[in-house]
Formats: C-alpha cells, sequence, structure tokens
C-alpha cells in the first residue's frame, strides 16, 4: 500500500485535477497550492510577495541544502528567499509525509520523498495539441498565449527541478508511473493509481 503518491505533471497535462480526483477517491489530503500558502505563513511573508518566487531558484543551494535534515533551516538565514522557501516547502512535504495518506502535487516531491519504501512516484504528461487544448478550455487563453503559457511553465518547472535536485525532470527512471494522460484521459489515470496505490 502506497500511502504518500507524488506527481510531477507539465503544465496543462491534467497532472492537478488527476492528483485531486486521486485525493477525494482514497480519502488522502492533497497538497499542492495550500504548501506554498503554509510556507509564506511560516516565513511571515505576504503571499503576493511570495507566489513568483515559487518554482523558481536562485541555483546556489543544489544538492547540498536539498538534503538538509527536517526542520533545517536554522543556520541558513542569509539565503536568497526563493531558497529558504524551498527549504520551507521541503520541510512541510516531509511532515505531510510523516502523517502520511497524502497525495503531494509538484515541488519536487518525488525527489525530497524518493527513498521512502510507501511513496509512489507519477509523472504525467500529454502532446502538445492536448495540452494547448487544455490551457484553452481551463485558462480562456487564445492559441499564442497558450503557446505561451506551456513554453513557460515547462521551462519553470524544468529549472526549479534541476536546480534543486541531481536530476532531470520527467525523467522516466525516476518514476514508478509515468502516464500519458491525453490519450488515456484523467478518470483512467485516477483508476490506474488507485489500483496502484493498493500495491
Amino acid at each position: 500500500m502506497y500511502h504518500i503518491i507524488t506527481i510531477e505533471r507539465r503544465y496543462a497535462s491534467g497532472g492537478h485535477e488527476i492528483g485531486k480526483k486521486l485525493a477525494e477517491a482514497l480519502g488522502y489530503k492533497l497538497y499542492d497550492r495550500n504548501i506554498l500558502l503554509e510556507a509564506a505563513k511560516r516565513l511571515d511573508i505576504p503571499f503576493f510577495k511570495i507566489e513568483a518566487l515559487e518554482e523558481s531558484s536562485s541555483g546556489n543551494i543544489l544538492l547540498n541544502l536539498s538534503k538538509t535534515p527536517l526542520g533545517g533551516l536554522s543556520g541558513n538565514k542569509d539565503l536568497p528567499l526563493a531558497d529558504k522557501l524551498f527549504l520551507e516547502e521541503k520541510r512541510i512535504i516531509e511532515e505531510a509525509a510523516e502523517t502520511g495518506n497524502c497525495i503531494i502535487v509538484g515541488r519536487a516531491s518525488g525527489y525530497i520523498l524518493g527513498e521512502k519504501e510507501d511513496c509512489l512516484r507519477v509523472f504525467i504528461y500529454a502532446d502538445h495539441e492536448k495540452r494547448i487544448q487544455r490551457a484553452i478550455e481551463r485558462e480562456g487563453i487564445q492559441k499564442e498565449e497558450a503557446e505561451n503559457a506551456l513554453k513557460k511553465n515547462d521551462k519553470r518547472r524544468r529549472n526549479f527541478h534541476n536546480a534543486f535536485t541531481n536530476q532531470e525532470w520527467g525523467d522516466p527512471k525516476y518514476y514508478e508511473m509515468y502516464l500519458n494522460a491525453g490519450k488515456l484521459g484523467i478518470d483512467l489515470c485516477v483508476r490506474l493509481l488507485m489500483e496502484a496505490a493498493k500495491g
């Protein structure tokens, strides 16, 4: 039985929706944007200031700090704010994993919890056209805007992940499941993950 499921996803691939539906179906707690809200609260920084920093990085922290123990912010007061944010989010993710029965979307959570036996690491993707269509429908934007959003968000997620880990974002060897939500559909992905969660 997997008590923790982490979901990394390409922009507009349906990863967040899959995470939300899976959490509801399993009765697990969903951690997504609420991680950022909690991190902002703990760092005592207004949300509007910290939001732009999420999934960005100064590039200075790398592996040595991404492996800091739970609660390892002490002694790091001079770090750039983006790095402090990552460490606080890391601590929240580790606390969630200790409680168990949770779905964690993004934020390099698969890497952070990679050594936990009861963690199922998942990557969600879809082909380009499906993602464009989804971005247009979900965000109410034009095709050109959707194209730009795909490039911008995928680049941001890749840069964030690669800056804080020694892994290439989206490399299949770092995930137990790699699902094409564009072809399988959201509901089938949820059902497959429900079965996988049973171990």
